[in-house]
């Protein structure tokens, strides 16, 4: 078959910005017009040097693409002859069963079915941009001293290698800055050390809910909760917020677990009083009703003393508390903590195991380590107070440039904010607007769990220094 060298070539588009490299994009493009059939079974490719020329890149990376393609069955290459496509891709009347099998759409669980209309995790996860909320500032981390904590970690994990897979000084560590700093009342063996916040939810799902248990969720709330419990068979409601966050539904049967964030309410930041806390606490059968307070930027309080937990009020073993490093920290750490119901421990503690959510040991050595130190009291004193003035910062320059068009809720703690449009309900619009134009926010209608009734931009500011800020702003400004 004659070979139009300069045809394929102009299939091909590298980026030589694109952290992927020139090879992988090379192999992958190569790969997928394959895959399709716009380069059918039998046609030459042109030489490595032709295309490298073609290409501007160097012939080693043609040469590795080549073999890669190669040692996967899509090419056939051979000393001195150009390689040859060896597999049928989706040509039209060529091969029609294996394209339909290709193309043919999963049987997907209902669960799975679910996950794919939502935007979580965000569409846009890579690479972080402004003003994305959930995240701290990884740039601001102790690096070194972690290095040294984790090296040290490492040795003493190794010494330890069939210990326990929730390792005593991290609980230890923990129960003590758990009581202090969030008023959370538990002894050791209560604290599970967990990959994530997330893994934590997914534990007690698969431990409490059976298929069609009533499980109430804030609306709008986290998507990772309701995801985590429909997993698992639930009917999942979503609970309305009013100005102290989720409402008590009086008149709806007890479910069997409630999902809430009452020290900051994620999205809106609004604060749980002590009143509605005990009357969720009062209206909760012990055994019967569970109730799960994710405290997911609890550490960071600026305008008062932070609320202590729910998890503290609690006198009967009802409530879980969940935490996580990721934000504290720097979201690489990937450890999460779940405190358990004195109840449950030993039904957790086996369920961890069987699921397979266990961190790693040097990992949690190595943290053990960095708060005995002092050091993570020292690093959270810090971003408090830088945090602090960045969400002021935020908040000026969106009232400064966007007044008009946003009416920006300042929350008292916490790593974003809320900023609501005064006009219209296109926040999903302005959100695809805004990514385009290089500023990532989440719309505040894609957290809602029916009908959305808040609209508007969850915006992030603990991750970007003030000159970052600002700029983003103006890109708002200019796309609004």
């Amino acid at each position: 078959m004659p070979v139009l060298d300069g045809v394929i070539s102009a299939m091909i588009a590298l980026n030589r910005a694109d952290e992927q490299g020139l090879m992988a994009q090379l192999t992958g493009q190569l790969r997928s017009l394959i895959a399709s059939g716009r380069l059918g079974k039998g046609r030459v490719l042109p030489s490595s040097r032709r295309l490298a020329s073609d290409l501007g890149v160097s012939r080693n990376t043609v040469t590795y693409a080549f073999e890669q393609l190669a040692a996967e069955g899509y090419l056939e290459a051979s000393h001195g002859r150009r390689p040859v496509v060896t597999v049928d891709g989706g040509e039209p009347g060529k091969g029609a069963s294996a394209a339909s099998a290709r193309t043919a759409e999963p049987r997907l669980s209902p669960w799975a079915s679910k996950l794919r209309q939502t935007d979580w995790p965000m569409s846009y996860q890579a690479p972080l941009k402004p003003l994305r909320p959930g995240h701290g500032d990884s740039r601001e981390f102790p690096n070194e001293v972690w290095a040294r904590c984790l090296r040290r970690g490492a040795v003493r994990a190794a010494r330890r290698e069939l210990g326990p897979i929730n390792r005593p000084r991290l609980r230890e560590s923990l129960a003590h800055y758990l009581a202090t700093s969030r008023g959370v009342r538990a002894t050791v063996d209560q604290i599970l050390i967990l990959p994530s916040a997330q893994a934590a939810l997914t534990l007690i799902a698969a431990a409490l809910i059976s298929p069609s248990d009533e499980v109430w969720v804030e609306d709008p709330g986290y998507p990772g909760a309701a995801a985590a419990f429909r997993a698992s068979g639930a009917r999942v409601t979503g609970i309305r917020l009013d100005e102290q966050g989720m409402q008590r539904m009086p008149g709806l049967a007890a479910p069997t677990l409630i999902f809430m964030t009452p020290s900051h309410q994620h999205p809106t930041g609004r604060l749980m009083s002590l009143a509605r806390r005990t009357e969720f606490l009062r209206s909760s059968k012990p055994g019967k009703t569970w109730i799960v307070e994710d405290d997911y930027d609890g550490e960071f309080h600026y305008d008062s003393r932070p609320v202590p937990a729910l998890q503290g009020l609690d006198a009967h073993g009802r409530v879980f508390y969940v935490g996580t490093f990721s934000k504290a920290m720097t979201s690489d750490i990937r450890l999460g903590y779940l405190v358990v119901p004195p109840a449950l421990v030993s039904t957790l503690e086996i369920a961890q195991r069987h699921i397979g959510l266990i961190a790693s040991s040097h990992i949690q050595e190595a943290l053990a380590e960095f708060i005995a130190d002092g050091h993570f009291l020292a690093h959270l004193r810090r971003m408090r107070r830088l945090y602090h003035a960045r969400r002021d910062h935020l908040a000026a320059g969106l009232e400064r440039h966007l007044g008009e068009a946003l009416s920006v809720e300042v929350p008292s703690g916490g790593i974003q904010l809320v900023a609501r449009l005064k006009r219209g309900r296109a926040d999903q619009a302005a959100v695809r607007r805004l990514v385009a134009a290089g500023v990532e926010t989440r719309a505040l209608s894609s957290l809602a769990l029916g009908r959305p009734r808040d609209h508007g931009l969850l915006l992030g500011f603990a991750a970007w220094r003030e000159s970052e800020i600002s700029a983003a702003v103006r890109t708002m400004a200019s796309c609004f």
